[in-house]
């Protein structure tokens, strides 16, 4: 049996010599506690050494992938015929054992004899020794892992983490500290708060100036514009201000210089963060901006976990504690985080921030994908993808629709449904319709032509007409009926007079709500109905009664015949 030993110097094979004390596992690690009862157990048979640290680095890199280099394979070609090869990677023997057909063993007992070998290697390979063997490694492995990640200083994204940090520490600083200049140079100038918004010129404008009495004297043109320089000399004349020190001053214009640096500071620092985001994340630049997309890294960890979040992560990103805090209540989840304050949502209606936010962060998913795993990726996916969203949002919004995203061959084109096949703004408006003669309604021939209705004004007058026909029938009627009781015209009969103020009388009890009282004659008809009803229930109740005794009385009759007809026959 043969071993396989990889060093940092090279491939190496021992014999083993007693193939039996490998059945005894546990007392195995007591044959290489020296040297000579290690020597006993196994022995040096070859040793292929590395030509270099790249030749090194190819073996060890395949060797963790569990696949044999060139120089293994033709190593051990010339050493293993007929031969079993002991190894330490069960993967990396079927994987001789397919290209080499060599027999590779692989349990406990290889395992505990590969430790004893590692523990006497510097004595079991001569010319290697300790001295020699630990460089070897410690290069080896530093060369290794700077292959496994592929380590490029450009592609550093802690220094964007690191500055986008530092770029809000400092804006928090800055505006504490305007704010300090403006409480305190306000006890002497208090109106320059409102003449001078900005806390940068106002700091410039306080260190130019010191005692508000110098501002008449002063040239302020190369700080302020003119009309602003004008309303500023004019509130100094008439200031309502104390009176402040020489040191005072002297105090105030230290920390206006302290503003004025720190401002200069974080210009150099967003052209940094600028630069940088254009050599790491282009797209993503492109798409967010460079302070968003900075954000986005730095909540994420790294650019490559960032890559491994799907486009509905990457929506929600900072908005964590409203996400959990609607599932809980299970309310609406939010609709976007960190990526709210992007240009293109900024852009959008209040109703299409949603929609739009939703399209940008799976645009932004994509790009972060290939600024972190794509090789020497430029800008030209995150601008067209950023066309795309624009004349998404156009179309949101109701606007002309051009040449959007789209196809399978660069830049598709949609084209924008055209009814009337014209071209241009006229395209979306349809053609006016026109009044259709024919669909008008048919009443019938006549001569051969067709009768139509022209207008509704000859239908108003007809029904005016058949109205006054019939006022004029009800009036001659009441004209008859006049005659008919005494001759006068206007006189109605006396039924109709009763039975009209019965009919009023019902209206103004019925809108009291108020019962209608029924006439004293009906009331007692009623009242005598109810009595003799009574009675008769009365009277039935009491028949009943009296039939119910009647038949008890029957029973009990009956029994004392029947138990004396019993006796006379016992006695007989």
């Amino acid at each position: 049996m043969l071993v396989l030993f990889e060093t940092p110097a090279g491939f190496a094979l021992f014999k083993v010599l007693d193939e039996g004390k490998l059945s005894q596992i546990e007392d195995l690690w007591k044959e290489f506690t020296s040297v000579d009862s290690a020597r006993k157990v196994v022995k040096l048979k070859a040793f292929d050494k590395f030509e270099n640290t790249a030749e090194a680095l190819s073996a060890a890199t395949l060797l963790i992938d569990s696949k044999p280099s060139k120089g293994l394979r033709k190593f051990l070609k010339a050493h293993c015929k007929g031969e079993t090869l002991a190894v330490a990677d069960s993967k990396l023997g079927n994987a001789i054992k397919e290209k080499l057909q060599i027999e590779c063993v692989h349990n406990n007992s290889v395992m505990e004899l590969m430790r004893g070998v590692r523990s006497q290697l510097s004595e079991l390979i001569s010319g290697l020794g300790a001295q020699d063997l630990a460089p070897m490694s410690l290069g080896l492995s530093h060369s290794l892992s700077r292959y496994k990640l592929k380590f490029s200083p450009e592609k550093v994204d802690t220094m964007i983490i690191q500055a986008i940090g530092l770029l809000d520490d400092l804006d928090k600083e800055l505006n504490t500290y305007a704010m300090r200049v403006r409480e305190w140079y306000g006890w002497h100038f208090p109106e320059l708060a409102k003449i001078v918004q900005d806390n940068i010129l106002y700091a410039k404008a306080v260190k130019l100036m010191g005692n508000r009495v110098n501002a008449a004297k002063l040239d302020f043109s190369e700080v302020l514009p003119e009309e602003v320089e004008t309303g500023l000399k004019e509130a100094a004349m008439i200031s309502m201000g104390t009176e402040v020190s020489d040191l005072d001053l002297l105090n105030i214009k230290e920390l206006c210089d302290q503003v004025l640096s720190l401002a200069e500071y974080r210009a150099q620092l967003y052209d940094y963060l600028k630069s940088r985001m254009n050599t790491i994340a282009p797209n993503l630049t492109a798409l967010v901006g460079e302070l968003v997309g900075a954000r986005l890294i730095a909540h994420g960890g790294s650019l490559i976990n960032l890559a491994k979040q799907p486009g509905s992560t990457v929506q929600i990103l900072g908005a964590e504690k409203a996400l959990f805090r609607a599932l809980k209540t299970k309310h609406a989840t939010p609709k976007y985080g960190l990526i709210y304050h992007a240009s293109l949502i900024g852009q959008a209606a209040p109703k299409h921030k949603g929609k739009i936010s939703r399209s940008l962060a799976a645009k932004t998913a994509l790009a972060i994908r290939y600024d972190a795993l794509g090789d020497n990726p430029d800008n030209t996916m995150g601008l067209e993808n950023r066309a795309k969203l624009e004349a998404r949002l156009r179309n949101l919004e109701g606007k002309e629709l051009g040449r959007s995203a789209g196809s399978a061959k660069g830049k598709p084109q949609i084209e924008v449904y055209d009814k009337d096949h014209k071209k241009g703004a006229g395209a979306l408006i349809t053609a006016a319709k026109t009044y259709n003669p024919a669909a008008d309604s048919i009443l019938g021939k006549k001569d051969g032509s067709l009768m139509r209705i022209e207008s509704n004004v000859d239908l108003e007058e007809e029904t005016k007409k058949a109205k006054k026909e019939k006022k004029e029938k009800k009036k001659g009627s009441v004209v008859e009926n006049g005659v008919a009781n005494g001759g006068d015209e206007n006189v109605e009969p006396e039924d109709e007079k009763t039975a009209k103020k019965e009919k009023k009388k019902k209206k103004q009890l019925a809108e009291n709500g108020d019962k209608i009282e029924e006439p004293e004659a009906g009331k007692k008809e009623k009242k005598k109905k109810k009595q003799a009803e009574t009675e008769d229930n009365e009277e039935a109740g009491v028949k009943d009664k009296k039939k119910k005794r009647k038949h008890a009385d029957a029973d009990e009759e009956a029994e004392p015949v029947s138990e004396k007809k019993e006796k006379k026959k016992k006695k007989k």
